[in-house]
């Protein structure tokens, strides 16, 4: 067959070759594959009617197509491959103990609490712990993962084990599984009033797919119409035995409230790692691992919680977590306080590096900084090159329906930021796993952590996004941008809403009856202490206006660290006022809030009705 012909110029036609590319490819990419000249494919794209340039990122779809075209086969490297081959240039393997047999130590077992929603995973992990993890929970829902070590005497001897606290309810599928995939053995929560629920059955799948041993802790024996019979009864038509019905399942009883056999629950848990599994890791190598947590310090910069699965991190080691890197400054363990090395199974908070790695990002501590930098640098570009790939156009979740109903876009960009990396990347999976249709695609550009920023806002007005900010606000001038340009920018605390309104919109169904419109914005340059009123912010109004009892929040550094307060005192010298406009100085009293600091920024907004779409 004869080779196509552009402009004259003869184009080598390929055999039905494979050529391997990956994600984010260019057609210059492409053309050195296959020795051509770039002008030439782009000169073909433009025959197929798409107007590429050579340098430009493209999408999976359209290498394939040009690759059908062309009668190569394109073969789109996976991420995880692709970081395989990126290590192996650098003469690094990841995932394997060096070394024999005699180099091999015994590791705690990592556990991973999973269960259905409100059956007590987060009460059980603060008995284990005794401090109170719950308190500042929102919606009752663990928000970040971090992870623990506790130790449990057996046979006289003391056997430490680790604890990875994930997020509990279905929305955090993926953040759990990737728990499970790091995790030695689950422990199984179930109430005994409540029984098999829903997504107790998906948190089992998720550790028989991960082929890890589960423990079942038969929790709330100590409340009315507690039945533990009945939850070994249900376990046993999946596939979990009780060792007292001839099975190889341990079922634990236990009050977590009460702080009823937690010590048999964490022997149990012992003796089932003993059991099932040969837990050994060289502690001599270097270190290599997970992220399992990671946010932005506004005192210490980027910090990551790692989980060392093998050989030993030490302070001054230089590591490469997903694209960040940099020297360990300082490790802190579950209980604050400064280590200088942690060993196989042990998590230690990770000072040093240069920005915040991903969740679930593996680690790796290499030899110089220029390969640690030169590795992450890698990593940074594919996804950057991903992420241009992705770009399409913006639009906002009010038009949305109307967009998709017109056919104007068959896919839904986003864009997610928010305060800690556990919880972005739970949140980007619950949304891509929305099921909406064949019609509609979500695709999510870019996530971070921290505030939104303008470069988000530039992505966003570039590929027609949405923004959402989880836990976190639009920093500086950004949110003036967003305003200017029409970029869609929702912020939310609790991450159902996020869900819900999301899935609603590409059903068609989104038709708020209220919008929050923001009045003004007051930056705390004082705090004066009153015993009759608690603390009040001596401010500045920095936009709009601040009316007294209207809502407000308080944002500290971009985040959002307190909602739905009330301005109820509101002063100018001595006067007490009903407003202050921007530019002037007043006092404001949040009523019962108190944790105020300089800096500080309050921002009052009313909810307006608004008409139905």
């Amino acid at each position: 067959m004869q080779a196509p012909s552009v402009g004259g110029v003869m184009l080598p036609r390929g055999n039905g070759e494979t050529v391997r590319l990956s994600r984010g490819a260019s057609l210059t990419d492409f053309a050195e594959k296959i020795n051509a000249n770039p002008a030439s494919l782009v000169a073909v794209m433009m025959n197929l009617g798409e107007m590429v340039t050579a340098t430009q990122s493209v999408s999976d779809e359209t290498l394939q197509l040009l690759g059908d075209e062309m009668n190569y086969t394109v073969q789109i490297v996976s991420p995880e491959e692709e970081d395989r081959e990126l290590l192996e240039s650098f003469s690094i393997e990841f995932g394997e103990d060096e070394g024999g047999e005699e180099y091999l130590a015994p590791r705690p077992p990592v556990v991973t609490v999973m269960g259905h929603v409100d059956h007590g995973k987060t009460r059980l992990l603060d008995a284990i712990r005794k401090t109170n993890v719950i308190a500042g929970e929102a919606g009752g829902i663990t928000q970040h993962i971090g992870a623990y070590q506790v130790a449990t005497e057996v046979n006289g001897e003391e056997r430490p084990i680790t604890f990875i606290d994930t997020p509990g309810h279905e929305a955090f599928t993926a953040m759990r599984a990737r728990g499970a995939k790091s995790t030695d053995i689950a422990i199984l929560v179930v109430a005994a009033n409540d029984g098999v629920m829903p997504q107790t059955i998906e948190a089992l799948n998720h550790a028989k797919a991960a082929e890890v041993p589960i423990v079942v802790a038969v929790n709330k024996i100590d409340v009315e119409g507690a039945d533990p019979t009945k939850v070994r009864g249900q376990l046993t038509e999946f596939g979990l035995v009780a060792e007292e019905y001839g099975g190889d399942t341990m079922f634990v009883d236990i009050s977590a409230k009460q702080g009823l056999n937690i010590e048999s629950l964490l022997e149990a848990v012992v003796l089932t790692a003993d059991a099932s599994l040969d837990l050994r890791a060289n502690p001599e190598q270097d270190a290599q691992g997970i992220a399992i947590e990671a946010h932005l310090d506004k005192g210490r910069g980027a910090v990551a919680t790692v989980l060392v699965q093998r050989g030993t991190l030490r302070v001054g080691d230089t590591m490469v977590a997903g694209d960040a890197y940099g020297r360990v400054r300082a490790m802190l363990d579950d209980k604050g306080e400064n280590v200088e090395e942690a060993g196989p199974s042990t998590p230690v908070l990770v000072l040093g590096l240069t920005n915040v790695p991903g969740a679930g990002d593996n680690f790796l501590v290499v030899d110089e900084d220029r390969t640690a930098r030169q590795i992450a640098e890698k990593r940074a570009a594919r996804e950057r090159n991903a992420a241009f790939a992705k770009r399409v156009r913006r639009v906002s979740l009010e038009d949305l329906d109307k967009v998709l109903k017109a056919g104007e876009i068959q896919q839904l960009n986003l864009i997610i930021k928010g305060d800690a990396s556990g919880a972005v990347e739970a949140l980007e999976s619950s949304l891509l796993q929305l099921d909406v249709g064949e019609e509609v695609d979500i695709r999510v550009l870019h996530r971070g952590v921290g505030a939104v920023t303008e470069s988000d806002i530039d992505l966003a007005m570039g590929s027609d996004a949405i923004v959402i900010g989880y836990n976190v606000r639009a920093a500086g001038r950004a949110a003036q941008m967003a305003e200017r340009e029409g970029v869609d920018v929702r912020y939310y605390s609790v991450i159902y809403q996020a869900i819900e309104e999301i899935e609603a919109a590409l059903k068609g169904m989104l038709k708020p009856e209220y919008e929050e419109v923001e009045l003004g914005t007051a930056e705390i340059r004082e705090v004066f202490r009153s015993s009759k009123l608690g603390n009040i912010a001596g401010v500045l109004i920095r936009s709009g206006e601040v009316k007294r009892n209207t809502k407000a929040r308080l944002l500290r550094d971009g985040k959002v660290i307190a909602e739905s307060l009330n301005i109820e005192g509101l002063r100018r010298f001595k006067d007490d006022v009903t407003e202050i406009r921007e530019g002037f100085e007043g006092g404001i009293n949040l009523g019962n809030f108190n944790d105020i600091k300089i800096d500080d920024v309050i921002a009052t907004y009313e909810m307006r009705e608004k008409p139905r779409a």
